[in-house]
């Protein structure tokens, strides 16, 4: 599958018949994240914003004929697996995933509503942590993360980081911990990947009633976005975001007397700034899959590089960074708030710093000192020096070079091992700080793309397009 088409994404689990949760915000989350929603019904519930007052599940042979028959028909990019009530239809949809392997599965482990009602029988939580194996990613909430865990709910958040990488490690499976059971001001996530490494994303709590199926709306939102193409840490910093705005505006349809739903559709009153920076991705796919045909990137990701071409690389690399800092400075200098300016500033020193550090452990006196420009590298300077003055048009254009090494580099460093000659060098472009900063680069200049004209936004796709073009240039060259 390509990002450039619309992912299709099958939920597997219960109804809501107030539309707030379950299936029914599971199809509304993955049409407002851009891709096709289905849907097979695992059980029937009784149950408005108040609470859950009946559940009924279907012979759980008909689930296994429902999942059978979308997959004889339709692709299917990912799937969200949310409610499941019993250990023997948890039994049919591990039975499915082994038989049909689908790309992406996210599982929200879904036990308890929002309003306090059980929606797993005990007897089953067993079952469902025997279908951790076959997920990519699980997303509990602290008493769901404690109950996979087999442990006593985490009192603190370095308490439940700690019980995520257990879990993770134990079942081989990325769990995206979420914090909105913590008190206090703040409600963090976190991803936590088998290993230990981590990523979190900070977030402030949200004053809001509007909580009915919120886990549901994140989980599917996250699959839709990881189909789209999306690296697992940025689909999950978008559909965080996506549902902050949606919970946000939830309180204004003022569903129920409980806890209302969200505003699935809120984005369509209100442009925001990923999307435009998600559309200038989904346009250069084309050029992406180029860049990951070339036999340069597929002898670097599998280690039979010849080492004198790696280094040549990094010679022009080593030159091109230099000037690229200059212009990150640009982009700082002419920064329109003093968030912006700092972090364009803080890049531009990491280019010089850091990124050149590691240039000088493989390049040594070398470090490109006596190597000439090429004319590739040339051009693509050039580019990104006629990219100005305009800010938003600086931002756009530097922005590929964030977003297409942390596609390849997560990608290749996941192939990576301790013996692989370049196994240091790929796990730069896989470090989670630098994923933080692509997205934080992703949000700035779509950020940048909000506050402009439709001529401003257009050279400013155009900038990013050309770029996506010249990084394919340096890969070949």
């Amino acid at each position: 599958m390509t990002s450039s088409t619309t992912p299709r994404v099958l939920s597997i689990a219960g109804s809501d018949p107030s539309g707030g949760a379950g299936v029914q915000a599971d199809l509304k989350s993955i049409a407002a994240n851009g891709g096709y929603g289905m849907a097979a019904i695992a059980a029937l519930t009784a149950q408005n914003t108040v609470g859950v007052t009946g559940v009924h599940v279907p012979p759980p042979e008909f689930l296994r004929l429902q999942l059978d028959t979308v997959a004889d028909d339709i692709r299917i990019d990912a799937v969200k697996i949310g409610m499941l009530a019993e250990a023997s239809v948890i039994d049919v949809v591990a039975d499915w995933l082994a038989r049909r392997r689908p790309p992406i599965v996210v599982l929200d482990p879904v036990m308890v509503a929002t309003s306090g009602a059980r929606l797993l029988a005990p007897a089953a939580e067993d079952a469902l942590r025997r279908l951790l194996r076959h997920a990519d990613v699980v997303t509990p909430n602290l008493p769901e993360l404690a109950v996979l865990a087999g442990e006593p709910e985490a009192s603190g958040w370095n308490d439940a980081l700690a019980q995520a990488a257990r879990l993770a490690t134990e079942h081989g499976v990325r769990v995206l911990v979420t914090g909105g059971h913590l008190g206090g001001a703040s409600s963090p996530d976190a991803l936590v990947k088998p290993g230990g490494a981590i990523t979190e994303f900070p977030g402030a709590r949200l004053e809001t009633a509007a909580t009915h199926g919120t886990g549901c709306s994140l989980s599917s939102a996250l699959a839709t976005r990881r189909a789209r193409g999306e690296a697992w840490e940025i689909a999950i910093d978008t559909a965080k975001t996506w549902l902050t705005d949606a919970m946000r505006a939830g309180s204004a349809l003022a569903v129920g007397h409980g806890n209302g739903p969200v505003d699935h559709f809120a984005r369509l009153h209100d442009e925001q700034p990923e999307d435009h920076a998600a559309a200038w991705w989904r346009d250069c796919a084309d050029i992406r899959a180029q860049i990951d045909a070339l036999p340069f990137v597929t002898s670097l990701g599998d280690g039979t590089l010849d080492r004198e071409r790696f280094r040549s690389y990094l010679a022009q690399d080593a030159l091109y960074l230099r000037e690229y800092a200059k212009v990150l400075g640009r982009a700082s200098a002419l920064a329109p708030s003093p968030e912006e300016e700092l972090f364009w500033a803080r890049c531009a020193r990491g280019c010089l710093e850091s990124e050149l550090q590691l240039h000088t452990s493989w390049l040594g006196a070398e470090r490109g000192g006596c190597t000439p420009l090429s004319r590739v590298n040339r051009a693509y300077l050039d580019h990104l020096s006629a990219a100005g003055p305009d800010y938003g048009t600086i931002v756009a254009a530097v922005l590929p070079c964030f977003w297409i090494y942390r596609d390849v580099g997560e990608r290749l460093a996941a192939r990576s091992h301790p013996e692989h000659p370049y196994a240091a060098w790929l796990a730069t472009y896989a470090d989670p700080s630098f994923a933080e900063s692509t997205m934080a680069a992703i949000r700035w200049a779509g950020l940048a793309a909000t506050r402009t004209d439709a001529g401003g936004r257009a050279r400013m796709a155009r900038a990013f397009r050309l770029s996506a073009h010249h990084e394919l240039a340096f890969f070949a060259q």
